[in-house]
């Protein structure tokens, strides 16, 4: 099954944009005549295996090689660059080059700067005295489609820059992404924003309208009705939670990287020893589609049901005696049988995680927190968690959950804990802890928590969730509704007005923007299925409404969007944007640092 995901579903022409993309890509190395060796940033290796086969590269006479320390063996008298503008890349690059001159070899250099070059990048190749060796362009990469209705700028540190490091180069790069949307799909006529980068990134792009306009005159309508930015900082309780969806937990537990997993292939019934095997995971495969959002109690469920099924439609093979087309049903049913096989061994793999009674006391304590139940419980239950040692990332998961819903601990708590992780785990972690006060995800308690009020407010908890029948988001986390959709929810069908008062409670500030001159496209009232019927665009498709999470989104968060989406009385389809797809994990990891 193809790496590359399948579009041909997606409400959004995003074939074009991929295809645009390998275009892009295509041009510069065809421009560069002759034999040519390409060296990709690992990182931008991942993201561009969504775009484009090695195989296609490979026919235009490329040799392909991963950028690392090492100097680059190749026969090729042309050495091509692709890599992000990361200012430790040059180091290498520039050591690369004085490698070569000091084995007398002759070549010609060349940097692609994704999606865009910088001034310190390249003051660095001056500084190393090789900027005049190289040729240097762009390849203007801001969007990668992930799947069918999910496109990813491939940020993966906007969070942390952003929060910690006071960069704010990822908002611009979202702006300018979300700009060239528009370029091709036209103006999205209302934005609605909360956070402070969120708001940022709505800012940058007003600027960008007026400094390029995109030109409209040719669009009627825009495709896209709505454009909702959801800064993560609003909500840090979403991912520090245990995803419960199919995905989420392959995620959580297998680690989802540019749509697929990697684990050993003896998990999936290949018996080769020690070596690993990709599995996609996209749209593309049929089962995967019709599975992945579903709560895993209940994948559990319907892939035994199609088991038994299909032995059932075995039995009666080879036991009565079957038409022509009775036969053909049957073999068109044989066809799943890799995906059945595939999500079977998955599936039972997770098990091994789910099953542990310390993963199912490590939901029940999240659970308690979010409910705010007990305080002295969980504080004991981490406090004994650091003394057990149990992995820092785990730890730090469960205590940014535990102060972010009480708005900080108590000073003489908050000083305790900092002391007992520092014994535990040693003093070069001081400059992690820094960065998550900065952050304000770890911090001394200032004021009273207002959790309790937001909780009750946009019913955060919700009791007796049916999780094979769901008629609420929550089934994502059984019993847990994600903050962050619920405000999408209400974005939605009333706007941002209706929900003043709660939004003040939320971190950073909130705007409504309705972009002039656009006349024709339907107002956002409609949105809520109203029976004037501007609702549908003019060819009978639904609005769009794209979602964008500056800072990262979680796979539960998607399933409960896709869940929205799909209920009676939506009258919009969505789109999802975001800096990189997350978890509790993955984010905490971004802000680790040992001094020293």
């Amino acid at each position: 099954m193809a790496q590359i995901p399948n579009l041909d579903n997606s409400p959004l022409n995003l074939k074009a944009l991929r295809e645009q993309s390998q275009k892009d890509l295509v041009k510069i190395l065809k421009d560069i005549r002759g034999k040519k060796c390409l060296v990709i940033e690992p990182k931008l290796g991942g993201s561009l295996s969504l775009i484009i086969q090695t195989s296609l590269l490979k026919e235009y006479g490329i040799e392909l090689r991963h950028l690392s320390a090492e100097p680059v063996q190749t026969d090729c008298t042309k050495v091509v660059y692709l890599v992000p503008s990361q200012r430790d890349l040059m180091k290498s690059i520039s050591s690369h080059l004085h490698d070569d001159i000091s084995k007398g070899l002759q070549r010609e250099y060349y940097i692609y700067f994704v999606p865009r070059r910088e001034i310190q990048c390249e003051r660095i190749l001056e500084e190393e005295k090789v900027h005049h060796l190289i040729t240097i362009g762009e390849y203007p990469l801001y969007v990668v489609p992930v799947d069918e209705d999910i496109l990813s700028f491939e940020l993966d540190l906007a969070y942390k820059q952003c929060q910690v490091d006071g960069d704010t180069g990822s908002l611009w790069h979202i702006a300018k992404a979300i700009h060239k949307l528009e370029s091709t799909f036209g103006v999205i006529p209302n934005v609605r924003a909360k956070g402070k980068a969120s708001v940022l990134v709505s800012d940058i792009l007003d600027r960008m309208h007026t400094e390029e306009p995109v030109n409209s005159s040719d669009m009627a309508l825009s495709e896209i009705n709505t454009l909702i930015l959801i800064g993560r900082e609003v909500d840090m309780v979403t991912p520090m939670c245990s995803q419960l969806t199919y995905e989420g937990l392959l995620d959580e537990f297998l680690r989802i990287n540019n749509g697929s997993v990697e684990l050993d292939s003896s998990i999936m019934g290949v018996q080769q020893e020690g070596k690993k095997m990709k599995v996609p995971l996209n749209s593309s495969d049929k089962l995967f589609k019709e599975i992945r959002d579903l709560n895993f109690e209940v994948v559990v469920q319907v892939l035994r049901q199609k088991a038994t099924s299909m032995k059932q439609d075995y039995t009666e093979m080879t036991t009565t005696n079957q038409t022509v087309s009775e036969l053909k049903d049957f073999v068109k049913k044989l066809n799943s049988l890799p995906e059945m096989t595939r999500h079977i061994n998955l599936a039972q793999h997770l098990s091994t995680f789910t099953s542990k009674p310390s993963f199912l006391a490590k939901l029940d304590m999240e659970h308690t927190i979010i409910e705010t139940s007990s305080y002295d419980i969980c504080f004991d239950y981490i406090e004994e968690m650091i003394h057990k040692q149990e992995p820092l990332v785990n730890v730090l998961r469960l205590l940014i959950l535990f102060s972010v819903t009480n708005s900080g601990l108590p000073k003489k708590h908050f000083d305790y804990l900092r002391r007992e992780l520092l014994h535990s785990y040693g003093f070069e972690h001081m400059a992690t802890l820094n960065n998550l006060e900065k952050a304000g995800l770890l911090k001394k308690q200032e004021s009273k928590s207002n959790w309790l009020t937001v909780k009750r407010a946009l019913q955060l908890v919700v009791e007796d969730t049916d999780t094979a029948n769901p008629n609420d988001i929550a089934y994502v986390f059984s019993g847990y509704a994600p903050l962050s959709i619920r405000l999408v929810q209400h974005a939605v069908r009333s706007g941002w007005r209706a929900m003043e008062e709660i939004l003040k409670l939320l971190p950073g500030p909130h705007t409504e923007t309705k972009r002039l001159g656009f006349a024709s496209s339907p107002s956002f009232a409609t949105l809520q299925g109203a029976s004037n019927g501007l609702d549908k665009i003019a060819d009978g498709r639904r609005s769009l409404v794209l979602v964008v999470f500056v800072g990262g989104v979680t796979f539960a968060e998607i399933a409960a969007l896709r869940f929205l989406s799909a209920q009676e009385g939506m009258a919009y389809d969505l789109i999802i944007g975001t800096t990189k797809m997350v978890n509790g994990h993955s984010l905490v990891e971004t802000f680790l640092e040992t001094i020293g």
